[in-house]
């Protein structure tokens, strides 16, 4: 089974220097029927004006990764973590126990375009933790690269959580397929262009809840940039 989300349903927020839609539930906008899809709590995406951003505010409990799209974003919190990140890299913060940070648009004259995602861990009140990895883009547009997972395999983000964050980039009239475990579930989020997922159109901001289903089977009609959360 496949229930797609499309984007133009997300909730919006639009405060001048920030531009963000929501897949969930978030702040102000509350929709009982998207609150969350199993382990996955929050999925804003994001666009942030030159100089601007989050000033310095609190989490606990939660496994955040950020995803940049275009631009750089600069990270800075209260583990000592921090840097500017830029398509083709992730950021990862485990808030666990409690911790402070900022974000902001590094550049003073180009808009930031980025993801932020939340998951919910299988332990409360972990240490805080950050971490940054880079990704081969190139290996991407082959097949699904690894980017997060419960062990940190293969030398990827290692979240506490049964989860495997999964990327790839398709171009148009290519075929790639993602198998499923039993018992498993997805959600993808086409970041960017236009894809089939099993002969279903998804265009840019579009999710779709996946259950029941060995395999998904996609064809980019243009080129797209695809984010899929293998979940428990």
């Amino acid at each position: 089974m496949i229930h797609i989300r499309p984007a133009g349903e997300r909730g919006h927020t639009n405060w001048g220097w920030l531009d963000s839609h929501h897949t969930f539930s978030f702040g102000d906008y509350s929709d009982p029927d998207h609150v969350s899809f199993r382990s996955l709590r929050v999925l804003n995406d994001d666009r942030v004006k030159a100089g601007a951003g989050f000033g310095t505010h609190g989490h606990r409990d939660m496994e955040i990764l950020s995803y940049v799209l275009e631009g750089a974003l600069e990270h800075e919190d209260s583990s000592g973590g921090g840097g500017v990140i830029r398509p083709g890299e992730v950021q990862f913060m485990r808030a666990g126990s409690g911790v402070t940070h900022s974000e902001y648009n590094h550049s003073k004259t180009d808009s930031v375009h980025f993801l932020q995602i939340w998951i919910v861990p299988d332990s409360r009140n972990l240490a805080p933790a950050y971490g940054q990895k880079s990704f081969d883009r190139e290996a991407a547009r082959k097949a699904f690269v690894l980017l997060a997972s419960r062990e940190g395999r293969n030398g990827t983000i290692q979240v506490h959580q049964d989860v495997d964050v999964w990327v790839t980039l398709l171009a148009p009239g290519i075929r790639r397929e993602f198998r499923l475990r039993p018992g498993r579930h997805a959600w993808v989020h086409v970041a960017r262009g236009t894809v089939l997922i099993n002969g279903t159109e998804l265009r840019e901001g579009d999710g779709a809840a996946v259950s029941n289903e060995e395999a998904l089977a996609f064809l980019g009609t243009e080129s797209a940039e695809i984010l899929l959360f293998d979940l428990k």
